[in-house]
């Protein structure tokens, strides 16, 4: 089952059920006024809301023609988004980059910030840069939604508070990064609005690529009309989905539509590319002493997708153009 957000002069939105191929929706207001509604008793939301995808699903007649540059992002305000780093060898590199030491501990205990979650951009939304000079990046990720997570809950029971999963565009100033961290207190500034794929997807639309865990797939980001990578999400992920939400859920409860983020996909094999540009400065200054990949300047797009065994894009794209603001 596919969920999406459309804008109808509410903060929140209307939820509505996409057609597989993103072709077509059709309202699910009748069941649940937004996907924040649907997420507080999913339990009974859940089971009509998969009635209406099936009726949906049974004919190309059926709903009505599914516009991404109408919907906003699927929980425009959430109550949570803490966003991990479960691929270390993305902040290996950084680091070592920059000639830093790696902790030993980051590869045994995760790195989760908390972003801003009231404030979220829908997957066409521009990303507003104030400053060139601020050094704006994309990071390519992929989050999980979950339902009500008890505090203390165990990683081996995690899985099944997981009901839907996105895309993730984390827009990063990396420039304003390195002294906000040396307060020791973490990201703020740094850390603009996130944006999120079109729609969020029932872990079974993932088929045997998702594992309860992980999910098995490329990752495509293109900068412009150019590939600048393609991770698999499934490798080199230390931790998974279920170890992240019991690590934010070890001393606190999460709502119903918390948001848990991997970080920016990352492999160990350089040949596949990066999800960021900060992954590529740091190979640059490892192999040629110097950054030559410049930071994202006002005018570029960025898109970031999935797509199935068959080529079928599974959430729609993340597809922004970055201009002045």
């Amino acid at each position: 089952m596919k969920l999406a957000t459309l804008r109808n002069g509410q903060p929140d939105g209307c939820l509505v059920v996409v057609s597989r191929d993103l072709s077509r929706f059709t309202p699910a207001t009748v069941i649940a006024p937004t996907l924040q509604a649907a997420l507080d008793d999913w339990d009974k939301v859940e089971p009509a809301l998969r009635v209406i995808a099936e009726k949906l699903e049974a004919s190309d007649a059926n709903g009505a023609p599914f516009d991404p540059a109408a919907a906003m992002a699927p929980l425009p305000r959430a109550y949570q988004w803490a966003d991990g780093s479960a691929y270390v060898n993305h902040v290996e590199l950084v680091r070592k980059a920059r000639g830093a030491d790696m902790p030993a501990s980051f590869w045994t205990d995760p790195l989760v910030y908390q972003g801003a979650a009231d404030c979220n951009l829908g997957p066409t939304a521009p990303i507003l840069l104030e400053d060139e000079a601020h050094g704006c990046d994309f990071e390519g990720e992929i989050a999980v939604i979950t339902g009500r997570v008890p505090t203390g809950t165990a990683e081996a029971d995690a899985g099944r508070h997981i009901h839907l999963l996105m895309l993730v565009n984390d827009v990063t100033l990396r420039n304003l990064v390195p002294a906000e961290l040396a307060k020791g207190f973490g990201f703020f500034q740094s850390k603009p609005q996130t944006a999120f794929s079109p729609v969020a997807v029932t872990p079974d639309e993932l088929g045997d690529a998702w594992d309860g865990n992980r999910v098995h797939l490329p990752l495509t980001v293109k900068r412009g009309d150019a590939v600048f990578g393609q991770p698999q999400a499934g490798k080199d992920m230390v931790f998974g989905f279920c170890r992240l939400i019991a690590h934010v859920a070890r001393t606190r409860p999460i709502g119903p539509g918390g948001i848990i983020g991997s970080g920016t996909v990352s492999n160990a094999d350089p040949t596949v590319g990066a999800a960021c540009i900060a992954e590529r400065r740091a190979r640059d200054m490892i192999e040629h002493g110097e950054a030559r990949t410049p930071f994202l300047a006002r005018g570029e797009r960025v898109r970031i997708e999935m797509f199935d065994s068959g080529g079928g894009s599974i959430f729609g794209a993340i597809d922004q153009t970055v201009r002045a603001g």
